[in-house]
């Protein structure tokens, strides 16, 4: 018998209640973002946008975002973002009068969070493509990037050997954790030292720490 609070007409009233809240903070705050969490809700009943928008994600990309700012000011007009989920760093960029994008590549290896990241996305036009591809297969060359930015590191084995597919130069990006419990986390690091060590990146503009409830999240803003 299924229980009453996971009946199928709990759940939709669920959504249509979030679809209707979002639509109306999205009017009321005239934000892309908030509006293409709308459209999700609506069209992308399965993707788990309300994980992908929790307090915590919107945290460390929030401190991604003002930290980028801090350190290389508007200047990165073509940006990737590797493991980019459902795109909501790429919207939460794009939206940011600070910076002069010209487009946001949001790339992952799940084909299913693509159509998602479009949607998410839609309101910025042709400033958004979302891609499925592996991080290790991409032509970094002919994508022809200011910025790569990879905020899942710990899911990375060998750090440095992507970071070696990189021309030297490159501008990234890079964040990482230690919340080693978590059984995709393959490639956590004890403290933002132990990282530096990891990346060894060629320039460092930003090093630092955001300390949350569970775990630490690390940050570097640099060349290879």
């Amino acid at each position: 018998m299924t229980h009453a609070s996971h009946s199928p007409r709990l759940l939709e009233d669920w959504r249509e209640n979030a679809h209707d809240l979002a639509r109306g903070l999205a009017a009321y705050s005239g934000s892309r973002l908030v509006g293409g969490i709308a459209r999700v809700i609506a069209k992308h009943p399965q993707a788990n946008i309300a994980n992908a928008f929790n307090h915590k994600q919107v945290d460390c990309k929030m401190w991604a975002r003002d930290k980028l700012f801090e350190s290389i000011g508007a200047d990165c007009r073509r940006i990737i973002v590797l493991g980019g989920w459902y795109g909501v760093l790429s919207a939460m960029l794009l939206e940011d009068s600070r910076f002069d994008i010209e487009f946001a590549v949001s790339c992952d290896i799940d084909p299913a969070v693509e159509p998602v990241a479009r949607t998410l996305n839609a309101a910025f036009g042709d400033r958004f493509h979302a891609m499925t591809a592996d991080m290790h297969t991409l032509d970094y060359r002919a994508l022809n990037a200011d910025l790569l930015i990879n905020t899942s590191c710990e899911h990375i084995g060998e750090l440095r050997n992507w970071l070696d597919l990189l021309s030297p130069g490159t501008r990234v990006l890079l964040q990482s954790n230690d919340y080693f419990s978590e059984p995709t986390h393959i490639s956590c690091v004890r403290s933002l030292e132990e990282f530096q060590a990891q990346a060894r990146l060629a320039r460092t503009d930003f090093a630092g720490a955001l300390p949350t409830k569970r775990y630490t999240r690390f940050m570097l803003i640099g060349s290879v």
